[in-house]
């Protein structure tokens, strides 16, 4: 039996957790609004080429807090390998994939780093950019859960239930696949779409929802305090990658660089699998998250760059197709043309 003291525990521990939260996502939004968005009005893509290749000199990378991009600032050897050709690096945070792809495609940045998710809807909104590399698989780094001693013990057992997910996020499309692999339909269950991780968790930690989709370091937190069931992760449904795009007009004109900034990238990721430790250590720093969360979180990812190949674009348009059939997107769209394989700035050549 569950005591007032243990309860009290449990809710102020989340109220940390939240607080914590809530102030990396208004740091993030503020990043947003002071670096990305506001260049991405005054800059065309003809200055994008110019900015690398002319005299100024300078490359722009858009980033997340707690991606292998914020690895790769950290560390600092892109820096060190472009400083032999006179080129700097402005690093501009946002808050999420979306964010992201909309600065890259309006000019503001010219490379950076998003989930799977964000490339189709930038692709389905008409945004002009390319993949130019991917992360290895994360299957594991996204879940869907319930609480411990749920009645709820398979997918199939949903039926029925409410089903806490972002809209359009990598555990929604994840919940997607399971349910159907049940044999359940999608209006079987009652999706609430969240605006965030901490909105999803506080829903269900106060049991108005009998699921959750979650995504880590988010997920590993969840599991870390709450000790839910996890029905499923992402193994066997979702390689769950993230990519590298390019702007465009920058990919057209610097597939050198490009090729230079994917390698640094798998330098700094395979020195994070061999020091992984300090890599907890900058990413608890960047997002203000508990330790333990970034420690299960990163202990069960392996990082590392690879090149597109046919075996990640046909997962990719699996999604793509799923988010047409479920009516997340409109337009059905082929995601290999802008999933160029054996570019000039492919890696390990």
């Amino acid at each position: 039996m569950t005591t007032i003291s243990g309860r009290l525990k449990r809710s102020a521990r989340t109220k940390v957790w939240l607080a914590a939260l809530m102030l990396t996502t208004a740091a993030f939004l503020s990043a947003c609004s002071s670096g990305g968005d506001k260049g991405a009005s005054a800059t065309t893509p003809n200055e994008i080429k110019s900015a690398v290749t002319g005299d100024a000199k300078v490359l722009r990378i858009g980033y997340q807090k707690g991606n292998t991009l914020n690895i790769l600032k950290e560390h600092g050897n892109l820096e060190k390998r472009l400083k032999e050709k006179n080129i700097t690096v402005e690093w501009k945070v946002f808050a999420g994939g979306n964010f992201l792809l909309e600065a890259l495609t309006a000019g503001s940045i010219d490379f950076g780093h998003a989930a799977d998710g964000s490339g189709v809807f930038a692709q389905a909104g008409g945004k002009p950019f390319v993949y130019v590399g991917s992360d290895l698989p994360n299957p594991e780094g996204m879940g869907i859960v319930v609480h411990a001693g749920s009645p709820v013990k398979t997918v199939a057992d949903l039926k029925g239930k409410k089903i806490a997910v972002a809209k359009g996020g990598n555990h929604h499309y994840l919940a997607v696949l399971a349910l159907e692999k049940a044999g359940l339909k999608l209006d079987d269950v009652k999706f609430v779409f969240v605006k965030d991780a901490s909105e999803g968790r506080a829903l269900f930690e106060t049991k108005q929802v009998d699921a959750l989709g979650s995504w880590d370091p988010f997920f590993a937190s969840v599991e870390n305090d709450l000790s839910p069931v996890t029905l499923t992760d992402g193994t066997g449904f979702s390689p769950n990658r993230t990519f590298y795009y390019a702007n465009e007009a920058f990919a057209k004109g610097n597939a050198e660089l490009i090729q230079t900034i994917l390698e640094e990238i798998d330098v700094s990721d395979k020195w994070a699998n061999t020091n992984k430790p300090e890599v907890v250590k900058q990413l608890t720093e960047a997002l203000g998250i508990d330790r333990k969360a970034i420690e299960r979180a990163v202990n069960r990812r392996t990082y590392g760059v690879e090149n597109l190949s046919p075996e990640i674009i046909e997962p990719q348009q699996k999604l793509a197709d799923t988010f047409h059939r479920i009516g997340l997107i409109g337009d059905k769209i082929d995601v290999a043309p802008l999933m160029p394989v054996r570019q000039a700035w492919a890696i390990g050549k």
